[in-house]
């Protein structure tokens, strides 16, 4: 389980989706071979296959060698990464060349709309505002770690994401901030996740064992992290998952805030479920 986590973790910056991150880790240890065989290697479906390795070609990740059957060969690590860098490198230049062409027309035809629109409206604060799930929510979580002056709450699934924040964590913790985390009861998750909640919490509790860790007796509606909630202080930033199963995680978007009412009531929330309805567990693999 621990060895899936870190091929997708370290497969991240390539911007691979889920076949192709299969496709890619296959071919590091067949070496040369054809799409029917690795279809039936990996599990990809026949009528995708040719269309992922074709897509890897297309990156420099793969070479594509002609043939009845074309067959494909993995570029080696080295290659990869330098490959990798090289294609970003080239988006970035395109990109910056397609709106430096526009940018004279666009701010003539936009500029004056603008401040025309604008010039009499008082800023007022957002309550939120909206990320993207995955490396942006993540960063914006590792942020709250960082600047945590006092406290931070956790109230996740399985913490999946463990391993993108764990060095803010410890940050925090050497820091001197407390930390709760409250996990979702493990009676409630699938097999998949119970194991990966069971695998992450032991290790949190190895490594850190200033963390206090509860599990909840219940579904929990939403699943974040906020920071340093006090109405008093006008303090407290938090970053928010609202639980949409039907919605792919992809397609997803976690809300920030820094609206310090909210998060003292988010604090109220957390502070109620963590007194009246959890449980310490020894071991989340007991239910």
């Amino acid at each position: 389980m621990s060895e899936r986590r870190d091929a997708k973790r370290l497969l991240e910056p390539l911007e691979l989706t889920e076949y192709e991150r299969t496709a890619l880790t296959e071919l590091f240890a067949l070496g040369r071979t054809t799409a029917p065989d690795l279809a039936e290697a990996t599990g990809i479906p026949k009528n995708r296959v040719y269309s992922v390795l074709d897509g890897l070609g297309d990156r420099g990740f793969v070479k594509v060698i002609p043939g009845r059957p074309k067959a494909y060969q993995p570029r080696s690590p080295e290659e990869i990464l330098d490959r990798a860098v090289e294609n970003r490198r080239q988006a970035f230049e395109q990109a910056r060349h397609e709106i430096d062409d526009v940018r004279p027309a666009f701010l003539d035809r936009f500029q004056s709309l603008f401040e025309g629109a604008n010039e009499d409206i008082t800023p007022t604060e957002e309550l939120f505002y909206a990320v993207d799930v995955g490396e942006p929510s993540e960063r914006e979580t590792r942020s709250l770690y960082h600047d945590a002056e006092t406290a931070v709450y956790v109230i996740t699934k399985s913490f999946e994401y463990f391993e993108s924040v764990e060095p803010a964590l410890a940050d925090a913790l050497e820091r001197g901030v407390a930390v709760e985390m409250l996990f979702v009861n493990p009676a409630l998750l699938s097999e998949e996740n119970r194991e990966v909640q069971a695998d992450i919490v032991a290790e949190i509790r190895a490594s850190y064992p200033g963390v206090s860790v509860r599990f909840s007796e219940q579904s929990l509606p939403w699943r974040g992290t906020f920071i340093d909630p006090s109405m008093e202080y006008e303090s407290g930033r938090a970053v928010l998952l609202v639980e949409e199963k039907d919605i792919p995680l992809s397609m997803r978007q976690a809300a920030v805030t820094e609206n310090e009412s909210f998060v003292a009531g988010l604090k109220r929330y957390f502070d109620l479920i963590w007194e009246y309805e959890t449980a310490e567990r020894e071991v989340a693999e007991d239910l």
